[in-house]
């Protein structure tokens, strides 16, 4: 049985920033212009990198953590655009499901199935999934994601109420910005919570391999043209430390 070691993937490197400082033994590898950090929280061996973004950047990141680093389970986090009117910026998103929404390959095959697979979504892990909305619904439930934020932080972008929601998360290499584009989308894949750009390669490549692994978002935007909140602020400010605070409770033995 191969000895348990994690691999942390963070959609922006302002979020992998606080979690590379919970390393210890730490130790920096370059590899295919990425940094991977090796080392160990909770006593557990961990690889934390920044898989850069899109469909193809995130699948070359995970492929080398399953092969050269030989990881065993894969926690994917990072912030997404709201599709699903009910959710609101701060919110956590754990995907059960998830479907690439610019592959179309039809008349071939029909619209969004994956090439030799034969499925249009993948599933993530039931006993990963389980466990991780679990701990991350103890965390909001008992404020310690809003509670990690200054009170000016939280007042700023409006995260009185956070609250975990699972379901189908989408992704392509498209930026949403506008309501048509939401429409549009929902109009195919009603389903859909939110959008992202990483998460459903990030499932193919370790469907593939068999490694089990599960895609965390928090909601930055309403991904349309009336967002208020400052993208790169959000991430900076808020993102990461939610993103610390979920690692140090999932990344336990």
């Amino acid at each position: 049985m191969s000895k348990r070691r994690i691999g942390i993937v963070g959609a922006m490197p302002e979020e992998i920033n606080g979690i590379v400082s919970l390393l210890e033994d730490k130790k920096e590898i370059i590899k295919g212009m990425r940094a991977y950090y090796v080392g160990t929280i909770n006593n557990i061996e961990v690889v934390v990198v920044f898989s850069r973004w899109g469909k193809v950047a995130s699948a070359t990141t995970v492929t080398h953590l399953i092969i050269e680093f030989g990881i065993t389970e894969l926690i994917f986090t990072g912030v997404a655009g709201a599709i699903n009117q009910d959710l609101n910026v701060g919110d956590i998103v754990i995907a059960t499901s998830l479907v690439q929404h610019d592959l179309d390959a039809r008349p071939i095959m029909k619209r969004f199935e994956i090439p030799l697979l034969g499925v249009t979504e993948l599933f993530a892990p039931k006993g990963i999934l389980d466990s991780t909305v679990e701990k991350i619904s103890q965390l909001v439930a008992n404020r310690d994601l809003i509670d990690s934020l200054s009170p000016q932080q939280s007042e700023l972008f409006s995260l009185a109420n956070q609250k975990v929601v699972v379901g189908q998360i989408a992704s392509g290499d498209q930026f949403f910005s506008s309501n048509l584009e939401k429409e549009n989308l929902l109009v195919v894949l009603p389903e859909v919570l939110c959008v992202e750009m990483e998460g459903a390669a990030v499932a193919q490549v370790c469907f593939e391999y068999d490694i089990p692994y599960v895609v965390i978002r928090t909601i930055s935007d309403a991904a349309n043209e009336n967002s208020v909140v400052d993208f790169n602020e959000f991430v900076s400010q808020v993102a990461s430390k939610f993103g610390l605070e979920i690692i140090q409770k999932l990344v336990k033995l």
